[in-house]
């Protein structure tokens, strides 16, 4: 869906919207979405499937990019690399355009807990250094992993579930901005925290952490994350069915 600035009634169907299923015109539970600007088209993580549609607005499907792949979260470089989170094989895997093997960039040692392990990963950032940063779901946890190396580093979280400011709670949506400052959606904690660069030992607590609820300043498990260029702050708030918008300090 697109939904115009200062409209918030009226959404546009810019991608499927012909029911759940695996043909071209559909979607299968969309999980990700990144605009591709120099095609002027998104690019999408649902089903089994890495698939592209184009903004025109007579567009009336997609293409596949990838597939077989139990894919969750995207990312791109500025060489227009595609990194890809897959959930079934707990590894993030570069591709460049029309590759459909890809160059494994973290995990890919089965899923577990150990550093060169992850254990569902969901969303990702990748830096100019393509250093690359996943939220490790299962592992409450969110990693950077540097280019070429065969470990990866915890930068927030990883202490187990909880609610005190050294954990997470099912990690999704992250940022990272040019100074290494970590936003992470912590979702069962119902609350946006903020890591900043060589502080591994406990975050702030930005947006939320009042509970679970439907108030201004709550959240009822938040997935996504966005920031616009003014800095305001994007939550995506699933069980709530909302997206919340917050000015950040």
């Amino acid at each position: 869906m697109q939904w115009k600035n200062g409209d918030t009634t009226n959404g546009q169907v810019v991608a499927g919207g012909k029911g759940q299923g695996n043909g071209l015109h559909q979607l299968d539970r969309p999980t990700d979405v990144l605009i591709d600007k120099e095609t002027d088209s998104l690019i999408i993580c649902e089903g089994r499937r890495v698939v592209r549609w184009s903004r025109r607005s007579d567009t009336t499907q997609g293409e596949i990019l990838i597939d077989n792949i139990a894919c969750f979260g995207l990312a791109m470089d500025e060489q227009k690399n595609l990194y890809v989170s897959d959930i079934g094989k707990h590894e993030v895997r570069q591709y460049q355009l029309g590759d459909k093997n890809g160059t494994l960039v973290a995990g890919g040692n089965g899923q577990g807990v150990e550093l060169n392990k992850l254990n569902y990963p969901h969303y990702l950032v990748v830096d100019r250094q393509q250093t690359v940063y996943v939220s490790d779901n299962n592992n409450h946890r969110v990693m950077k992993w540097n280019k070429g190396a065969k470990e990866g580093i915890v930068i927030a979280g990883g202490q187990r579930t909880g609610s005190a400011l050294t954990q997470l709670y099912y990690p999704n949506g992250i940022f990272v901005d040019t100074l290494g400052t970590l936003y992470v959606v912590d979702s069962l904690n119902n609350r946006v925290m903020r890591w900043t660069q060589g502080d591994n030992k406990q975050g702030t607590i930005i947006v939320g952490g009042n509970g679970s609820g439907s108030g201004a300043n709550q959240f009822n498990v938040p997935r996504g994350l966005a920031f616009d260029l003014h800095g305001n702050l994007y939550v995506g708030d699933e069980l709530n069915n909302r997206v919340q918008r917050f000015s950040i300090e």
